[in-house]
């Protein structure tokens, strides 16, 4: 699961797009600071100007102190300081990703739904990434340059961690191996933590949908390898695509209103790929416009392929397996997007986790890699998973994030190196009159992601 998934075998017909990109490719994948701390250790950012203090965005905590502003790499960014302050400041790295250009008001959404952050004392500071759409690595150095800003211009931390949600945990993840001396303690919710596999099964769903709906794209449309999102030039919106989705499964309506062709391509979809219904429309977006970004930002060619997977828990597996497109990845796209988003577990600060057990857009066994890697680095005993009983991906409830921080703090300062039973007594000690709402489940322990994603 460590090394970079390359395919032997040349392109599946991508190549008509290759040289649109290149001059692309060398913009998002050529020029990142990180390249210099790969090959030096470490990489010398400018200083950065004094943020403004403005008025803080509505849903924080009264008493609260903003400073927003715009870094040297474009890059905007809010800093939050609550009343009292506890010395800790955390640095949220946010998920996504969001494509199209980078507006300053995500901020604002991030410290809204992370104002229990602030309500536990501790600063707050988030970067929205001068990159839209699929840039890990740069994204890693904005993080850390978010931090310096604090540290420079607002006050002196006596500890930081870095926290990172969903896809956001992939880039704290390489901030984290970027720039190790810059936090003492990493806190990873609902996290992108098993690399570019996470995302393999997208591609399996585009292939199985195109089988069973042939509607994306449509016989009456330019063909093109499904690898690569959508063609240059398409004019698709995510809207059309739902009406196209809803118009071959019937999503949008009651199960009792469906045909009983629509009933039976969605079983098999749910069957073969293991997602909920409700999470396949989600996931053809992911797999079109989230993947076409991809494929740009790596020269025109795809990083996915799906040649050699079998799939299986279908109705008849060897007509399925028949009739689906194949696609290879091109192996140098795979090489530059593993480069840019992968980690390889060598943390050494305390890392803490959570993950609602229903997850279905990353999914729960993602847990394990992580957890492997890090124990093939030597940094096993470095690593506490917990788990949630929920379905739930943003955001777990109140209760859940308090404990986390408190232990987490708590392996850092005194190194006290918590446990999931120990959290979840926390959770229910520091919320008594909402102890249900302290949904650990400390007997869990996922799955390999194999099991999840057919393996190629």
């Amino acid at each position: 699961m460590n090394t970079p998934r390359l395919s032997a075998h040349p392109r599946h017909s991508g190549a008509p797009f290759t040289a649109l990109f290149r001059a692309k490719s060398a913009v998002y994948l050529g020029l990142s600071l990180a390249g210099l701390v790969f090959l030096t250790g470490c990489v010398s950012l400018p200083k950065e100007a004094a943020p403004p203090k403005v008025a803080c965005p509505e849903g924080v905590p009264a008493g609260t102190q903003c400073w927003r502003g715009q870094d040297s790499a474009g890059s905007h960014y809010l800093v939050a300081m609550p009343a009292k302050w506890s010395g800790v400041l955390v640095v949220h790295a946010h998920g996504g990703p969001s494509l199209g250009e980078p507006k300053a008001s995500r901020a604002d959404e991030d410290i809204k739904r992370w104002a229990i952050t602030l309500s536990e004392g501790h600063a707050w500071a988030g970067s929205v990434f001068r990159q839209g759409g699929f840039a890990v690595t740069t994204a890693a150095e904005d993080t850390e340059r978010v931090r310096r800003i604090f540290v420079d211009h607002v006050a002196k931390p006596q500890r930081t961690l870095l926290h990172g949600q969903s896809w956001g945990a992939m880039v704290a993840t390489r901030a984290a191996e970027l720039y190790p001396k810059s936090w003492e303690g990493i806190l990873l919710t609902s996290g992108v933590v098993a690399g570019p596999t996470t995302y393999d099964f997208r591609l399996d769903l585009r292939a199985i949908y195109q089988h069973l709906c042939q509607n994306h794209p449509r016989p009456d449309e330019p063909q093109y390898p499904l690898s690569l999102g959508l063609p240059v030039g398409s004019k698709l919106t995510p809207a059309e695509l739902a009406t196209r989705v809803n118009d071959c499964l019937g999503v949008r309506k009651p199960a009792a209103q469906r045909s009983p062709e629509q009933a039976r391509k969605i079983k098999t979809i749910v069957d073969v790929l293991k997602i909920p219904e409700n999470s396949i429309a989600g996931h053809l977006n992911w797999g079109t416009f989230t993947l076409q970004d991809v494929v740009i930002k790596n020269g025109g060619a795809s990083p996915f392929g799906n040649d050699s997977v079998k799939y299986i828990g279908s109705d008849n597996d060897a007509a399925l397996n028949a009739a689906v497109l194949r696609f290879k990845a091109d192996p140098q796209a795979s090489a530059k997007f593993d480069a840019d988003v992968n980690h390889q577990g060598r943390f050494k600060v305390p890392v803490l986790t959570t993950h609602g057990i229903g997850d279905s857009t990353v999914f729960v066994e993602g847990s394990d890699t992580l957890r492997q890697r890090m124990e093939a680095s030597g940094n096993g005993a470095r690593l506490v998973q917990t788990y949630v009983n929920s379905a739930e991906h943003s955001y777990l409830g109140d209760a859940i994030y308090p404990p986390l921080f408190e232990a987490l703090l708590a392996w850092v300062n005194q190194g006290t190196k918590p446990t999931p039973a120990g959290i979840a007594a926390r959770c229910a000690a520091l919320r008594p009159a909402q102890a249900a709402d302290c949904r650990f489940d400390t007997a869990y322990t996922p799955r390999p992601l194999a099991s999840r994603i057919a393996p190629r």
